[in-house]
């Protein structure tokens, strides 16, 4: 909890990191402890679990929970911790950030409630209501109308920012750049703004964007971090060269449904145990793979290396 009186620190290149299964579908906790490990030896800026890359929908609250906690131990404030702890019910989005601000967490990633579509004033009152519970802990809504149906708008996140003391940011997981653009003019540049977007993780810097939770981290987290160090430091050259060669590896995690491809290619690497996706997710097929090959041929050396964190005696 380092850098919870700080939200601001909380930038750069965040890792949502996959959530690791056994091929009977029981958690895989010790793939996840070497992951966030060899996330941590790769450079990366701060580290998230349990956003949609992580399955959190296919998980219990209480499965949920014990990744966080082992997550909090295993980060032990070397970097920031945003573990994502919405859910589709009220209670258990605060039964979950209870237990992750106990175990030390840095700021709460809260998805808008998916399935219902609640209106922009029910939007306003979960996320208030949530926020009051928990007045020590950030709040960072987490946009992703692509899989919960419904879109908070800019003037709902410029009056939460207004309203709401430790309502701190939002990561934007839309293809419409101009969103971006709305939120961060009608709030100025105090809101902490992350893309959920891989191809717009560079452009949103260039709006006053503080990083990106990206999904290709958990296959190239060293050339991300790169990207945002070279963007930081004023390179644009390398931050455009990374950003584009980094176009193969973004369309091999969407080759199927994410994170099933990403899995794949952690379990070839030996950095998880099982590539295993639960319900109603399915590994990738014999054509999906094929596809995934081509690409990893084309963007393969961004790969970040896996030097002696292979679970190499389990496979």
């Amino acid at each position: 909890m380092k850098f919870r009186s700080d939200p601001s620190q909380i930038r750069g290149s965040i890792a949502p990191v996959m959530s690791p299964f056994l091929p009977d579908g029981s958690p895989d906790l010790e793939s996840l402890e070497n992951l966030i490990r060899w996330q941590l030896a790769s450079g990366t800026h701060g580290i998230s679990i349990g956003g949609s890359t992580g399955e959190p929908s296919a998980q219990t609250i209480e499965e949920r929970a014990q990744s966080i906690e082992l997550a909090a131990r295993v980060i032990d404030d070397r970097v920031p911790f945003i573990p994502g702890t919405g859910s589709a019910k009220l209670d258990e989005t605060l039964e979950l950030t209870q237990r992750a601000q106990d175990a030390g967490a840095d700021a709460a990633l809260i998805i808008t409630p998916y399935y219902a579509r609640p209106t922009q004033e029910a939007l306003y009152r979960w996320y208030k209501t949530v926020a009051d519970e928990f007045p020590d802990l950030p709040i960072v809504a987490y946009n992703v109308p692509s899989r919960t149906a419904v879109d908070i708008a800019p003037e709902t996140v410029a009056r939460l920012f207004r309203d709401v003391d430790n309502f701190v940011g939002i990561k934007e997981t839309t293809k419409d750049f101009e969103h971006f653009s709305r939120v961060m003019h009608l709030c100025g540049p105090e809101l902490l703004v992350w893309s959920g977007i891989e191809l717009l993780c560079l452009p949103l810097l260039a709006l006053g964007g503080v990083g990106f939770i990206s999904a290709t981290s958990n296959i190239a987290p060293v050339a991300h971090a790169q990207l945002y160090e070279a963007w930081a430091a004023g390179d644009l050259a390398r931050a455009r060269e990374l950003h584009y060669g980094l176009h193969p590896l973004v369309d091999l995690l969407f080759v199927e449904t994410n994170p099933a491809p990403g899995k794949w290619v952690l379990e070839q690497r030996g950095l998880i145990r099982s590539g295993y996706v639960r319900p109603p997710l399915i590994t990738p097929t014999d054509a999906g793979i094929q596809k995934i090959r081509t690409l990893l041929d084309e963007g393969g050396n961004l790969l970040s290396p896996v030097d002696d964190f292979q679970i190499g005696a389990m496979r």
